[in-house]
């Protein structure tokens, strides 16, 4: 009867790792244009500017920095993971709201198919500060 006991909650343990990566949940946010990328950041509080863009391959494989970056986009449920290995669009805009420390604040939106599939906001020196959008 253990043994059965065991094998149950093993297997519910190996169903959860495999489905804790899924981005079945992951939401679909529109930004197709300037006015909708602005309008994400202000709907959690960030006042922007786009200072550039430019575009980007999303790596088919996440090197350990860039599964850091991953994670954060899975806590915000956004669909990074779906779009590797696919050309976007990158914005990168300075916060006009928020100075820590009196640093400068970036704030960027990785965009693939007209949507936001990844958002962080950085201190401008080097990523001594990196935080969620939301």
């Amino acid at each position: 009867m253990k043994k059965m006991i065991f094998m149950a909650a093993a297997a519910a343990f190996a169903l959860a790792a495999c489905t804790a990566n899924d981005d079945t949940s992951a939401v679909s946010i529109a930004a197709e244009n300037d006015a909708q990328r602005i309008s994400y950041f202000a709907s959690h509080g960030w006042e922007v500017e786009e200072i550039s863009e430019k575009n980007v391959t999303i790596p088919e494989s996440f090197s350990s920095v860039y599964e850091e970056y991953a994670l954060m986009q899975d806590k915000q449920g956004l669909p990074l993971r779906r779009y590797a290995g696919r050309n976007a669009r990158l914005f990168v805009y300075e916060v006009k709201n928020y100075s820590p420390q009196n640093k400068k604040m970036l704030a960027e939106l990785l965009v693939c198919d007209n949507t936001a599939v990844a958002s962080m906001v950085y201190s401008e020196d080097s990523g001594s500060i990196k935080m969620p959008v939301s």
